[in-house]
């Protein structure tokens, strides 16, 4: 047996296409909202998706897994390369979008609403915030170059195993358990010392194994049935994240994680500084001249009594810097506006609510937050809910729903990083983040500091 051009394109893809489908599927939700920037009516304007994200991300997930597993198993090779073919067009696609528009608003931000008038301008202006494709979720956080140029190199494997997909036969039973075996070690190389997770060598082992039993007692014509196997396997995975929560959480705030932490700088590391453009323009020539902010002051401009500002440019990088893991976490009470954001984090014990979207969040749920609120109340401890909407909104959903609670506003992106579930549960021991529940799991709040041990 020899390994070719074709096999080894078969194995690296086959493997990463896994690993990269279970970190989508081990937060769809996650996922779903990367989807949800991209098909916006100011980016892409995809408008026949939106709604449907949720649903894509758990159908992309599975559909990764289960091709990686495909093309390992040399099974179906027409319809699998044909597969493999789309998905990686539509990826490059985004991953292409993303760096190009970053890269132009990075070289061209001061001048292009002059220059940029082109789809390039346009890839710009609306794609420019975007940090990452979510290619590999939370857990690798890609730069749009990295994503782009990754899957470059994985679409010449992908070229590679489509124009040869005539060659590629079901696996003979030497070759499963060599090439399973090869794939196994890739996964798991890549989830232990990359991710630090070990669920997915466990899933590769009952996914592989499932495949063979099926082979095993149905035959060498088993494509199909090996691929539902697959399929059951797989389905089960975003299911279960969907319903209750992540089963690994990469985000910073994990539990273990400290929010007051992970919202400073470490010693020596410096902020970005963004500055804006100013056109400036003179009272007595008419000319006009642009000159940044930083400009303006600095070289005293804003001294020219000659001169004065008729425009401002959007916002853009004037010097690089870290940004902390934790940015946008700010609350604010709805009652008298205030910043509570530190005095929260310096409870010894804090049970939160979050709700970051509180019209579309599960109304059953209700109950159980005015439940929790007369244990909390009962037993001596803060109980706080944190929602994105607006101070008259949240009080008039407080009256709507007879909610005991005192509430708090917080960014809505910030809110949705926090917790995967609308509402969920989280409980902090001086801004650590010591429990995390989704809604359909919480109970009393005696369990809860029973399991905690406080």
């Amino acid at each position: 047996m020899t390994f070719n051009k074709i096999t080894i394109s078969r194995l690296l893809v086959g493997s990463l296409f896994i690993i990269s489908g279970l970190i989508k599927a081990n937060d769809p939700l996650g996922f779903s909202y990367k989807l949800e920037e991209y098909f916006a009516p100011d980016v892409l304007n995809w408008s026949i998706f939106i709604g449907l994200e949720v649903w894509l991300a758990a159908f992309i997930s599975v559909g990764e897994i289960v091709l990686g597993a495909a093309l390992i198993a040399g099974e179906k090779s027409k319809i699998t390369s044909w597969a493999l073919l789309i998905m990686m067009v539509f990826f490059t696609f985004l991953t292409g979008y993303t760096a190009i528009g970053n890269w132009f608003f990075e070289h061209y931000e001061r001048d292009f609403t002059h220059s940029m008038e082109g789809i390039f301008g346009f890839v710009a202006r609306e794609i420019h915030y975007f940090k990452d494709c979510g290619c590999f979720g939370d857990a690798i956080p890609f730069t749009p170059w990295d994503s782009f140029v990754k899957d470059l190199v994985l679409f010449v494997f992908t070229i590679i195993i489509f124009r040869g997909n005539h060659r590629i036969k079901p696996n003979t039973h030497q070759q499963d358990i060599i090439f399973y075996s090869i794939s196994i070690v890739l996964v798991s190389a890549f989830a232990i010392l990359v991710i630090n997770w070990v669920f997915p060598v466990v899933f590769v082992l009952v996914m592989f194994g499932a495949m063979l039993l099926v082979k095993k007692f149905q035959g060498s014509n088993s494509g199909w049935t090996m691929g539902l196997a697959a399929f059951v396997v797989t389905v089960a995975f975003p299911i279960y994240t969907l319903t209750y929560l992540p089963i690994k959480d990469f985000r910073p705030f994990a539990i273990g994680q400290n929010i007051l932490e992970n919202m400073e700088l470490q010693e020596g590391q410096e902020p970005p500084i963004y500055t804006v453009d100013y056109t400036m323009k003179s009272k007595t020539t008419g000319e006009e001249l642009v000159v940044s902010a930083a400009e303006y002051m600095e070289q005293g401009v804003w001294e020219n009594k000659d001169l004065e500002i008729v425009a401002t440019g959007e916002q853009y990088l004037l010097k690089e810097g870290v940004v902390p893991p934790i940015h946008d976490f700010v609350l604010e009470s709805i009652t008298d506006g205030g910043d509570y954001t530190y005095s929260i984090l310096d409870e010894e014990y804090v049970f939160l609510w979050i709700s970051y979207d509180l019209e579309n969040g599960n109304v059953e749920a209700q109950e159980k937050i005015n439940s929790s609120v007369l244990d909390a109340n009962k037993a001596g401890l803060p109980i706080y809910e944190l929602t994105a909407t607006t101070f008259e909104d949240a009080e008039n959903f407080k009256q709507q729903h007879n909610l005991d609670i005192e509430m708090f506003t917080c960014d809505a992106t910030t809110l949705k990083t926090i917790v995967r579930s609308n509402p969920g549960l989280i409980v902090l021991k001086k801004g650590t983040v010591i429990g995390k529940y989704p809604f359909r799991k919480v109970g009393a709040i005696a369990e809860i500091r029973k399991e905690l041990n406080f």
